[in-house]
């Protein structure tokens, strides 16, 4: 491999976060055309919820397993294979004819991105040099994994209603075809060249604990917190979590090495941190598409155009926060974040069921936008930062499994509170959309305390001296990347 221009870089970054938007879009894309697949493909009520929980439990479940595949196989390697993977599956559900091939793609879909977005991420570290040049690529990718939630709204909004619910599916093939075409000419291949062993215990055990435990929290409403399923599936998930473990201290080529990368205190602390900027970001979208359509009765279109303030507010403050994040630190930009995303939600724990666009949506979708972008790409440099590059995979896969997990985990817990005080109001005789609005306040409420819990945790979890030195070795431009390509 040797350098190339500049411009090859960020040509490659383009790739990259390209394929990353479409991951994160493919995760809020399909919520507005549910009634259509379920009216089209005769889905019953309780399995439409699975056109979504499909994606996630894959997605969540294999997401480490993808990353340090892409540190042993070749980081580029599992990017292309994802990318078709993705492709393919997309392209065979939007030709689904019954609920089970659809929920089978979706599936599929989700085993593509967890492929993919460890292995897109862990590139961007070893293209760019760790510094002011690497939190401006991830200034770009912060901006791409913050809006992606909101234009996968929209566009699904336009989608469904102009072409039919088949092209939110088809939308992405495209895109994949692309991808992978352009992959070998701008993307570099990296591995680790020492690995000559592959942890199939371990792979088994963290994949099968993290896609049981992912399962559980994504139906645990259904089943019922208290219930044999929940609890039983819970327990046997942590169990094989606790065996995955005990197989790792004793590998000699284990999956994760312990305590290995949780030795560096920030990659511990990022982790934990990233699970609660998930749980309230996850709900965030959830809960403002229903009080839109639900009660306010905005039509999928209508809803979908109202969040185009949020996606270019987090878009912009993303850009601000690579900055900001080179001058002063990603510990106190991503608290900051955090915070702000805080006054967003507790805004939000306002709306009213007669409630306006501007005073209810647009204001605190701008604060909350801002607080969003200030924490997601603080949250990605500490998630690489002073990881080796033989680490990198693996880095990134974990960054993305905390934060699926946190959004399932978030999501199950605070529609369980929103269902409870929408039933207890109901029942006191009040009109369903004061009932079905209270409930949202309630859980934005609680979804603003897990961010302000995310900033307690990242003020004591985070080491400061390893923020301020990567602000120092930032300013100074130190670190040497993986040269891309010619």
């Amino acid at each position: 491999m040797s350098p190339i221009a500049a411009d090859r870089k960020w040509l490659a970054l383009a790739l990259l976060a390209l394929a990353q938007f479409v991951v994160v879009l493919d995760a809020s894309i399909v919520n507005v055309a549910l009634p259509s697949i379920g009216r089209d493909l005769q889905f019953s009520q309780e399995n439409l919820s699975w056109v979504i929980n499909a994606y996630t439990l894959t997605f969540g479940g294999f997401l480490l397993l993808g990353g340090r595949m892409a540190d042993l196989l070749g980081r580029r390697r599992l990017f292309m294979a994802g990318i078709v993977l993705f492709g393919v599956a997309s392209l065979l559900g939007g030709f689904a004819e019954t609920e089970g091939q659809l929920i089978a793609a979706r599936a599929l879909q989700g085993l593509g991105a967890a492929l993919l977005s460890p292995a897109a991420l862990s590139l961007v570290t070893v293209i760019f040099k760790e510094g002011a040049e690497r939190n401006k690529a991830l200034g770009v990718w912060g901006a791409v994994a913050g809006s992606g939630g909101a234009v996968g709204v929209l566009l699904g909004g336009m989608l469904t209603e102009w072409a039919g619910w088949e092209w939110v599916l088809f939308v992405n093939v495209p895109i994949a075809a692309v991808g992978a075409l352009l992959a070998p000419r701008l993307l570099p291949e990296s591995r680790n060249e020492g690995a000559r062993h592959f942890d199939v215990a371990g792979a088994f055990s963290v994949t099968a604990g993290l896609s049981l435990l992912v399962y559980t929290l994504v139906d645990a409403e259904g089943a019922g917190w208290g219930s044999t399923q929940t609890i039983g599936l819970g327990a046997l998930s942590l169990a094989l979590l606790a065996a995955f473990v005990a197989i790792e201290r004793s590998s000699r080529a284990p999956l994760v090495p312990f305590p290995g990368i949780f030795r560096i205190r920030t990659i511990s602390g990022i982790n934990l941190t990233a699970l609660f900027v998930a749980a309230s970001l996850f709900s965030m979208f959830f809960f403002i598409s229903l009080y839109m359509q639900q009660v306010l009765g905005y039509d999928a279109l209508k809803a979908g155009l109202s969040y185009l303030p949020l996606a270019g507010g987090i878009i912009v403050s993303a850009g601000l926060a690579s900055v900001l994040t080179t001058r002063f630190g990603f510990k106190p930009v991503l608290v900051m974040g955090l915070l702000l995303t805080a006054s967003g939600l507790l805004w939000f724990s306002q709306v009213s069921p007669d409630g306006g666009y501007v005073s209810d949506i647009l204001f605190p979708s701008l604060l909350a936008a801002v607080g969003l972008g200030f924490a997601f790409v603080p949250m990605t440099v500490a998630a690489v930062s002073g990881v080796e590059p033989h680490e990198a995979g693996l880095a990134s896969g974990l960054i993305n499994t905390s934060q699926q997990i946190g959004g399932a985990l978030g999501l199950a817990i605070l529609a369980t509170i929103a269902n409870g005080r929408t039933a207890d109001v109901a029942e006191a005789g009040n009109a369903l959309p004061v009932a079905m609005t209270e409930g949202f306040q309630r859980a934005f409420t609680v979804g603003a305390g897990f961010a302000i819990l995310g900033a307690v945790l990242a003020l004591v979890l985070i080491s400061g001296r390893a923020s301020r030195e990567h602000r120092e070795a930032a300013q100074r431009g130190e670190v040497e990347a993986i040269p891309v390509p010619a």
